[in-house]
């Protein structure tokens, strides 16, 4: 309940019911584009300050070794299940969307960590990078051996995998917050620190209104495929959570790996499956991760992963 009353949320839930009533409120696509594009470059900046503080310690690679694997063990868990009641190319492709991760799924837990001052390693915003390729590139292999035509380069795939924009500015802000330090860190809060909640509060406004758009393209949806959206997610997370144990990771770096395995792509991901899976349909996987599974993970999931977290690793 108070992650409910926390702003950002509320202004999320207010777009959902403003997009309900079929409001004409909306949200410019170039302004969108940048909350995004600023999210993720204070996100980076954050983690490049903290990680300047904490150094390159065991658990930095041992989360980061954690996170990869979770990148892999997550879409092929998927598509071993979805390929029973969906084509292969519609479960390559939702396996895809739920292998790969949100980023602001991520950047919204990063600010219920420090809500609730729980303390989290700034390299977690590395290993939210690493996690959104494989999926990506498993979807393709996937793809090309089920075509019998000619199969689409991977070459070009994974190009545009470890050349997105957004990726590049994430890990581009965390270096320049890592080589920069305190005095950066100093002479970027008003930008990455006091600006944030508020460009956040904007951005899931902007969700809240997609969201609903996008929730009518589940009609006559498989029941099968709402239950995944929602039981999916915390099976994922419970895989994360069994990693953290073994790890011995932090409260605060076990919630965000469990955020990350739970949480679905709906823009990277989508976009790049539009190209390289053309024969999946788009409104199973962008309407089930955007539709179901973000607003899942920002009302409930979150403070239910850090619950768990707290719980067995402090």
């Amino acid at each position: 309940m108070q992650n409910l009353l926390d702003p950002a949320i509320l202004f999320f839930i207010f777009g959902v019911l403003a997009g309900f009533v079929r409001s004409n409120l909306e949200i410019p696509p170039a302004i969108s584009r940048f909350l995004s594009l600023y999210l993720l470059m204070a996100l980076g900046l954050k983690g490049g300050f903290a990680l300047a503080q904490s150094g390159l310690t065991a658990e930095v690679a041992t989360s980061l070794g954690a996170a990869i694997l979770l990148a892999i063990i997550v879409p092929v868990l998927g598509y071993w299940i979805l390929k029973r009641f969906l084509s292969g190319f519609d479960a390559a492709a939702i396996a895809a969307t739920y292998g790969s991760v949100s980023a602001v799924t991520f950047v919204t837990a990063i600010q219920f960590l420090e809500n609730q001052e729980i303390a989290y390693g700034g390299h977690m915003a590395a290993a939210m990078a690493l996690m959104e390729s494989p999926a990506i590139i498993l979807a393709v292999i996937l793809a090309n051996s089920l075509r019998q035509q000619k199969a689409i380069p991977i070459g070009k795939i994974l190009h545009e995998s470890f050349t997105d924009g957004a990726q590049l500015l994430l890990l581009g802000a965390m270096v320049v917050g890592l080589l920069t330090g305190e005095a950066g860190q100093a002479a970027m809060q008003p930008f990455s620190g006091d600006l944030f909640k508020g460009m956040l509060a904007f951005f899931l406004l902007d969700m809240g209104l997609m969201t609903a758009r996008n929730l009518p393209q589940l009609k006559g949806i498989s029941p099968a495929l709402i239950l995944y959206a929602v039981i999916g997610p915390l099976v994922h997370a419970s895989i994360a959570l069994g990693l953290a144990l073994l790890l011995n990771l932090s409260p605060g770096n076990a919630t965000l790996l469990m955020v990350l395995a739970a949480s679905a792509s709906y823009i990277a991901v989508p976009a790049v499956l539009r190209y390289a899976v053309p024969e999946a349909n788009p409104c199973l996987y962008f309407g089930l991760s955007l539709g179901l599974t973000f607003p899942f993970n920002l009302i409930v999931g979150i403070p239910l992963y850090a619950k768990v977290a707290e719980y067995f690793l402090s």
